[in-house]
């Protein structure tokens, strides 16, 4: 398994993790040895993504940058957003899927890497994206105050919501019955049967990520030094720990044999790795640490496994995983808020248009380009902005 994380330094850390046998009455112990940097970005990270085979970062630069982790190569760029590319998701290893600061939402072949939709999200940025569970449903929030349901069978929005407030995280539950929104430092949870908030959260400071632990319990980081588990049901604060030094600025977990680990990234340059205990009332014990000497933005972790049980999306013959009347319950006005189904779609853009031109001005397109190819586009896109100031 590797540890990978971007960082605002314009860099993507990679670091090789070893579970070390547990010697008897001693603290189980890993350990992380650097394993790659690579240094694609001409701007800071802002999110990162992984399958079995790649990991994918997005950036200020407005570019998605693809590693290959099998050869520890660059695998080239996705030059299609002009914004900064604020989200990606993997849903097996078939899709990705990207939100960006132009108000697109894109979905990516990631075999071939094209752009297979290109739909016009928000009014004005995407700050978050989420994919449930089954790959039929997406959510997204933007900064129109709006938290938009998407039909990814059919590539459409399905319901728009407007909320007070903009929010910047939104978060399937594992089982898809439950999903989080975020609003600066209020997590509301909303239950997918009835689609109406069930309760509200409250952190001391803002927000920066959250991750479901378990279908009813979240780790919560925020602009502070300790991580904090909630109980969805109950909204109490089952248990909190010091992970870092400083903030923390992004949180991930998964499971491997015998171990539930939940993984921090933070301002102050470390990684580290934590092993949850059966009771969520404990706090967890510390697995590794490794200091990155830079100051973090995102993180993932990418298992070696051959195989994904979520290979892709589902085809379109597929029937939505949300029932007719769960739909009606989703589409019933709430106090305060709308809710509405979108009629009017603009076509999404499905054309496969490789980035080409005359050999010296190479245009931005919807396929894979060489780094070098996206640096020139770059240093001409930036001389035609100088002409026309």
């Amino acid at each position: 398994m590797e540890l990978v994380a971007g960082c605002y330094e314009q860099v993507l850390f990679g670091f090789a993790v070893h579970p070390e046998p547990k010697a008897s009455g001693d603290h189980e112990k890993w350990t992380a040895v650097a394993d790659f940097t690579h240094h694609a970005h001409t701007a800071s990270l802002s999110a990162v993504a992984v399958n079995s085979r790649f990991v994918v970062t997005g950036s200020k630069d407005e570019t998605i940058q693809i590693y290959d982790m099998k050869k520890k190569v660059d695998h080239g760029a996705l030059v299609h957003h002009n914004g900064t590319v604020t989200c990606l998701k993997f849903y097996g290893n078939r899709h990705l899927i990207s939100g960006a600061e132009d108000g697109l939402i894109c979905v990516w072949d990631a075999r071939k890497w094209e752009c297979l939709k290109s739909i016009k999200a928000h009014k004005g940025h995407v700050t978050f994206l989420s994919i449930h569970p089954s790959g039929k449903l997406a959510l997204s929030v933007g900064t129109d105050k709006t938290l938009r349901t998407w039909n990814l069978v059919e590539g459409r929005s399905a319901f728009i919501k407007n909320i007070k407030q903009n929010a910047h995280i939104v978060e399937w539950s594992p089982r898809g019955e439950k999903y989080v929104v975020v609003i600066v430092n209020k997590i509301d949870v909303y239950q997918l049967d009835t689609a109406s908030v069930s309760g509200t959260i409250t952190n001391q400071k803002r927000v920066s990520s959250v991750t479901f632990l378990s279908e009813t319990v979240l780790a919560v980081a925020g602009d502070e030094e300790v991580v904090k588990f909630f109980d969805c049901d109950s909204l109490m604060c089952l248990c909190e720990f010091k992970a870092h030094e400083n903030r923390v600025k992004d949180i991930f977990s998964f499971e491997i044999a015998e171990h539930h680990v939940v993984v921090t990234a933070s301002s102050d340059g470390f990684i580290k790795m934590w092993k949850l205990k059966q009771d969520k009332k404990a706090p967890p014990s510390l697995l590794c640490a490794v200091n990155t000497n830079a100051r973090l933005t995102c993180l993932g972790v990418w298992l070696d496994r051959e195989t994904d049980t979520k290979e892709s999306l589902p085809p379109a013959a597929e029937p939505s995983p949300v029932s007719k009347e769960e739909q009606s319950k989703m589409n019933k006005k709430e106090s305060g808020d709308v809710v509405q189904e979108e009629e009017r779609q603009s076509k999404p853009n499905t054309k496969k248009c490789a980035v080409r031109g005359d050999g010296n001005k190479p245009t931005r397109g919807n396929s894979l380009v060489s780094t070098k190819k996206r640096k020139v586009v770059e240093m001409l896109e930036k001389k035609k902005r100088k002409k026309k100031i």
